[in-house]
């Protein structure tokens, strides 16, 4: 028997760099592009016992780890070993999959109050990504499935992927959410573990958010894996002490710790995320579609930097900040309340402190070559109501606010060829946003 579950990819519209601190929030909006993960059972032959775990992702060259697991010594969890494979296999590890492996597996053996790991039967699960996650989609008519045309939702790449361009949707956010959901509802009773409750959506989000944060390296604002779990909202983060206690994956005690931070019920693990998803909709004939640039950027650089100024320069960067924010929850309402005709002034106010905030910080939060582009296609295409670089900015995406119709569809695909032409770039109007 087979179980599929998908999470979708994200779009900060606004509230870049701001979302990081808990005195500001973010504008976000789930995004239709999904990550999803199929789990099976392995079937083993009669009297023989499988320890093992397989992921495959059958779009790319080399996709496939298989991982062995045991139960650590003094309450450290379930630690997952990757082992040696086939000629599809992958020799590289997969941080983010080998870390939700390890946190999924001993949520679930402490909630399941599993006493072995040999509970744990073994499983294969095959993760497939929407075409927009990722650029240039290789020319192979076939699905990655091994099914449909060259009009599949699974394209196949040329490619590993590791060297696979990605389109700054949160695909790594989305695959650790869809990953961790996918675990959750194969191996858990539905009286355990419910995706379809605000409970087991809280779970979910509170072990996805502990998974990506470490897979990351780093306590991020979180606000992708919240996308990921609850859709479009108006999102303020959680305190990075939250996970600060944690111990590595298979390290004492980190199995009691886990399962007291997801829960979140004593005092010191409280999460203090706000989603609300009420304060976040889109005019009646509105959508948002994303335009993928293909020239990737150094976010993890240009955070820093954003961050080294605002600590150098404190009383600029708050009353900038406090500005933005202000003119940020302006677009919020208009869309919300649906003026259209306002839509364009709100997102000119944006752009002009984000562009101030790039030139005084250093950072190409919206470079001089993604400015020509969005007021180009303000001018030139009817339509388009406004559009950002979103999140923390750069040359990899744009996001658009524009009429839903198949008219607006054709004028931008053919603006945005005629765009790549000239300038010698590629720019596309994304599939499935």
């Amino acid at each position: 028997m087979a179980l599929a579950v998908s999470a979708p990819g994200k779009v900060l519209l606004a509230g870049g760099y701001l979302v990081l601190d808990r005195n500001y929030t973010g504008l976000v909006f789930g995004l239709s592009a999904r990550i999803n993960v199929i789990s099976r059972d392995i079937q083993a032959s009669p009297g023989v016992h499988i320890n093992e775990i397989i992921v495959r992702s059958p779009q790319f060259l080399k996709a496939e780890w298989r991982y062995g697991y045991h139960l650590a010594d003094e309450d450290g969890g379930i630690k997952t070993i990757q082992l040696q494979g086939g000629a599809s296999a992958s020799a590289k590890g997969n941080p983010f999959v080998e870390t939700t492996l390890n946190y999924a597996l001993t949520y679930i053996t402490r909630r399941a109050a599993y006493g072995t790991t040999q509970t744990l039967k073994p499983v294969t699960l095959t993760i497939l990504a929407d075409n927009d996650y990722y650029s240039s989609p290789t020319n192979n008519s076939n699905a990655a499935a091994g099914k449909g045309s060259g009009g599949s939702r699974f394209a196949a790449y040329s490619t590993t992927l590791e060297d696979a361009h990605k389109t700054g949707l949160g695909s790594s956010a989305a695959l650790v959410t869809a990953l961790t959901a996918s675990l959750l509802s194969h191996y858990l009773d539905p009286s355990l573990f419910d995706l379809a409750t605000d409970e087991g959506k809280r779970i979910l989000h509170n072990l996805a958010q502990a998974a990506h944060c470490a897979a990351q390296g780093k306590v991020g604002s979180g606000f992708d894996v919240a996308a990921a779990v609850y859709g479009s909202s108006h999102y303020r983060r959680f305190s990075p002490s939250i996970l600060s206690s944690l111990p590595e994956a298979g390290k004492p005690g980190f199995s009691a710790k886990l399962f007291s931070v997801v829960n979140g019920k004593d005092a010191e693990s409280q999460w203090d995320t706000e989603v609300v998803k009420d304060a976040v909709s889109l005019p009646k004939g509105v959508a948002v579609r994303m335009c993928d640039v293909d020239c990737g950027s150094q976010t993890v650089g240009m955070v820093k930097q954003v961050l080294a100024w605002r600590a150098a320069q404190p009383k600029e960067a708050k009353e900038l900040w406090d500005e933005l924010q202000r003119r940020n929850e302006k677009l919020a309402s208009v869309l919300k309340e649906g003026k259209t005709e306002e839509i364009r002034p709100a997102v000119h106010a944006i752009r002009e402190l984000v562009r101030k905030m790039g030139t005084e910080s250093g950072v190409p939060i919206e470079p001089d070559s993604q400015k020509e582009l969005l007021d180009a296609l303000e001018e030139g295409v009817e339509g388009v109501y406004g559009g950002v670089v979103p999140g923390a900015g750069g040359y990899d995406a744009l996001a658009l606010l524009v009429r839903d119709d198949e008219e607006t569809t054709k004028r931008l695909e053919e603006f945005l060829n005629g765009w790549s032409k000239k300038k010698g770039g590629k720019v596309r109007l994304m599939e499935r946003v």
